[in-house]
């Protein structure tokens, strides 16, 4: 634990705290796919068949043919050409297992990949508060690819392997008991350095899978951050921290591949001192004409086929181990409920007429640290009205709660009178659009990040909802209208352009009560004009809320609350709360001073 930082301490009490993955849970992903792992086992045995078979006729030729000097011409061809069968059957049947096998494999990683993202999507925001992105998305492609070659033959061909492993050993006591004994009086020893080296390998394999997760998370964050970097030329800073993370992906990677890299000349070193073993046990008996040459040669045949598969088995181990620690990973996240959203119960909402209440709320993020303290207020369906107050004082909070991304620990929330614990969370979401200070735009185009592949939308209307925005004028002067690409981000577009496709994008879902969190913080004053323009029709029927920094964007509200350390400190309409000579009145001529600088 001493030298141990904080990352891997959290990957490694996760994995002791979430249930390991099990073989037979693993397994389980073969079951849709049986009648082709059956296949592939029974081309596995004739597989092995094959490889059987070819020593022993090899003996016939030495021993019947060779030896005794009474050479068969016709015979020795019959048993060549069965030597040729096997080898070219065998080469033939390989290629279709693997074809086979790898096909299998190829369907359950898609099914698996697919399984983990639909449950990340269905996680609610406390857990994306604890999981990095970076974390995730090791999750979802290194982790999940690491299962590939256990999924594309691993267990099959280590069947195989076992199976051949029983047919030689059955091969070479039925010729020599003697020397079959010599010739597995090494699998002790195989055994002992298989143990040494599991222990080595699995705690190198976690240590691995960890310093990958932060080297995706350094690199998501950085690369979505390379402006700020280079705003304040922390290039070489940032580049000290990659480089320290990467020596240590460096040492884990060497101590893998050396590890890895033993295993097979240990192996080769033992199959030829049992070689030799078996040359000198036998070399009494050869001398005295007691034992007969071709089945020395096919004892060393089989020895080496004996140690092929051995050699085999040590290399899938290594595949084995890495895709168990990675199933443990990717089942640490599939096994999670206590975060999972459940979006289908409950009782439909349909379309909300936006009567919300708040009833001595009481929220915090992490145990008793309270955001929110006993706050209470209404705001009645059509009613416009806004929060405002210091950064920190729970503004964003009453949105993430109102839309349940969070659930409260006392009091509650209400809306049309119905607690929303009881609403179904899609359709509650459903009746809720927020447009967020930092607009998130997807790759893709125009169309798509207004409709986000609604396709009840057409294209009308989403040009519709571009109208009521005030975003036609800037979207009709891009070169292909709507269907303008938009890039990662959306970073060829300035803010107030991204404000304003965010905006259409809100009001083509046509919600009940629509939020602006902070939406004109970041935009030039024309274009601050052109969204408090587009609000008048935007808000016709619809609650609305506004949490703002610019306090000129909230005068005609209906009613401000003032927010001060998570408490509703004064409420009323812009007249009546500068009348009052507070906290409200303060922060407008804070407004206004920052202004006229």
């Amino acid at each position: 634990m001493a030298g141990m930082n904080k990352n891997e301490k959290n990957d490694r009490d996760l994995l002791v705290y979430y249930r390991k993955a099990n073989v037979g849970r693993l397994l389980s992903y073969f079951i849709p796919h049986l009648p082709l792992i059956v296949v592939a086992v029974v081309i596995a045995f004739l597989i092995n068949a094959a490889v059987l078979l070819r020593p022993d006729i090899f003996r016939r030729i030495i021993d019947d043919y060779l030896i005794p000097g009474n050479f068969d011409k016709s015979a020795v061809n019959r048993l060549g050409f069965y030597y040729f069968a096997l080898i070219s059957g065998g080469a033939l049947l390989s290629y279709l297992q693997h074809v086979l096998l790898n096909y299998v494999g190829q369907s359950i990683m898609h099914r698996l990949r697919t399984d983990l993202f639909n449950k990340i999507q269905k996680m609610g925001m406390p857990f994306f508060d604890r999981f990095s992105s970076g974390r995730l998305l090791t999750r979802v492609t290194n982790d999940v690819e690491a299962l590939n070659e256990l999924f594309s033959g691993v267990l099959v061909n280590l069947f195989r392997d076992v199976v051949m492993i029983a047919g030689i050993v059955y091969a070479m006591f039925s010729l020599s008991p003697k020397l079959a004994v010599a010739g597995v009086s090494a699998v002790p020893l195989i055994a002992l350095v298989a143990v040494i080296y599991r222990k080595a390998a699995r705690k190198n394999f976690i240590r691995l899978k960890s310093i990958i997760g932060r080297i995706n998370g350094f690199l998501a964050e950085n690369i979505t951050g390379m402006k700020i970097v280079q705003i304040f030329h922390r290039e070489k800073q940032k580049f000290d921290e990659f480089s320290k993370i990467e020596k240590e992906y460096f040492k884990s990677s060497l101590r893998e591949v050396i590890l890895n890299s033993l295993g097979r000349p240990v192996v080769e070193v033992i199959n030829n001192l049992t070689i030799s073993a078996l040359i000198w046990v036998c070399a009494g008996d050869i001398l005295r004409g007691a034992f007969e040459y071709g089945v020395l040669y096919a004892f060393i045949s089989y020895v080496r086929e004996f140690f092929h598969p051995i050699n085999e088995i040590a290399d899938k181990y290594t595949s084995l181990q890495s895709a168990v620690v990675s199933s443990e990973r990717i089942f640490e996240i599939m096994d999670i409920e206590s975060y999972e959203e459940d979006l289908s119960s409950g009782i439909s909402c349909g379309k909300i007429a936006g009567d919300i209440e708040f009833k001595n709320v009481w929220f915090a993020y992490e145990k008793e640290n309270w955001v929110l303290r006993d706050v209470s207020f209404r705001i009645r369906p059509g009613e416009s009205v806004a929060f405002v107050g210091s950064t920190g004082s729970g503004k964003t909070t009453i949105i993430n709660l109102m839309a349940r991304f969070y659930d409260i620990q006392k009091g509650e929330i209400l809306i049309d009178g119905v607690n929303i614990k009881k609403y179904r969370l899609a359709d509650l979401r459903r009746n809720i659009a927020v447009v967020l200070q930092d607009v998130f735009l997807f790759t893709g185009d125009i169309a798509y990040n207004v409709r986000l592949n609604n396709r009840e939308l057409t294209n009308s209307d989403v040009m519709d909802a571009i109208e009521t925005a005030c975003a036609a004028p800037f979207v009709r002067s891009l070169p292909d209208g709507i269907h303008t690409e938009v890039k990662e981000r959306g970073c060829t577009f300035s803010a107030g352009q991204r404000q304003l496709i965010s905006l259409a994008r809100a009001v083509a879902f046509n919600p009940s009560v629509l939020v602006l969190d902070e939406a004109t913080a970041s935009i030039d004053t024309e274009t601050e004009e052109l969204i408090q323009k587009s609000m008048g029709k935007v808000s016709s029927g619809r609650t609305s809320i506004f949490i703002a920094h610019r306090l000129s964007t909230i005068r005609q509200a209906n009613c401000i609350y003032v927010l001060d350390h998570g408490r509703i400190v004064e409420k009323g309409d812009h007249d009546t709360l500068m009348n009052k000579n507070g906290i409200y009145r303060h922060l407008v001529e804070l407004s206004i001073n920052e202004g006229n600088t």
